[in-house]
């Protein structure tokens, strides 16, 4: 084992402080990953304050992780000492359900290993990029071929970069499509940027106007200001997708009125609490 310094929760209420935590010595699979950068996800602030009631202490959060390969296994093929890495929110999973042979580690059936807060149905506690390195199973880290002048802008990719490109690709977002990103935190600006550069059509909706400027330097053709019900009708059955960034809980109703028919809307913002379940008869326009 290795002791390397950190910066934790102790309990809902702690602030971070320094803590020194253990990394385990490597197995023939691994790779150990000197940490040079770590974004801050909502995710990391849900867990320190255990919004969603499942958090082990203490919690070092952090699972935008861009570093350098410091050492590795007897096994490991794809990587070498000296190359950057990145690793984002799983540091492993059963390996043997369907969804972990499809590729889908994320669903995985008996509970992924997170980054930090540990298995998802319990277990031992990880870890997370909030300190000075990390040692990751070879299968769950990712080549970095960037630049090292943009390592601090990569990282944000590793979670907010990949949570919504996902849903963007899997509806096949691009020219001719109309999309609406909702909300300008992390997650929407990533949105934004991305549903611009795949071509499409970009509405931003927001409660905030400070962020009109923000929106359209970041590619969006069009602002929206959510809590303007006229703005808001004047999108009415307009939309071919809507992804719903917030991580707070709001009416969704508001917005699939704005889909078209077959429209869809992907919610990536985990709030602390439950939406409002959608109206059966959504009278809004």
């Amino acid at each position: 084992m290795t002791q390397v310094k950190a910066y934790a929760a102790q309990n809902a209420q702690s602030p971070l402080a320094p803590l020194t935590i253990e990394r385990r010595d490597l197995h023939p699979d691994d790779v150990q990953i000197q940490i040079l950068y770590c974004g801050v996800c909502h995710s990391d602030l849900h867990t320190a304050r255990n919004e969603w009631h499942n958090t082990i202490y203490p919690a070092v959060p952090g699972h935008e992780i861009v570093g350098r390969v410091t050492a590795v296994g007897s096994a490991v093929k794809k990587f070498q000492v000296g190359d950057l890495a990145g690793v984002g929110c799983m540091v492993d999973s059963c390996g043997h359900c369907s969804s972990c042979h499809d590729g889908e580690e994320q669903y995985c059936e008996n509970g992924f290993t997170g980054t930090y807060n540990g298995p998802v149905f319990g277990g031992e506690n990880t870890y997370g990029g909030y300190s000075q390195s990390i040692v990751v199973k070879e299968s769950f880290v990712l080549r970095i071929r960037h630049d090292e002048k943009d390592l601090a802008a990569v990282a944000p990719l590793l979670c907010a970069g990949i949570t919504t490109y996902s849903p963007l690709r899997h509806w096949q977002v691009g020219p001719g499509k109309k999309v609406g990103i909702v909300g300008l935190g992390g997650l929407g600006h990533m949105g934004v940027k991305l549903a611009h550069a795949m071509g499409a059509h970009v509405v931003l909706f927001t409660t905030s106007p400070s962020k009109v400027e923000d929106a359209k330097r970041l590619g969006a053709d069009e602002v929206c200001i959510s809590k303007d019900p006229q703005q808001m009708a004047a999108h009415a059955n307009s939309f071919d997708f809507l992804l719903n960034t917030v991580a707070a809980p709001h009416d969704l109703d508001a917005f699939l009125g704005l889909l078209k028919r077959d429209g869809t809307m992907t919610l990536v913002g985990a709030p602390a609490e439950p939406h409002p379940s959608p109206e059966v008869f959504n009278r809004r326009f």
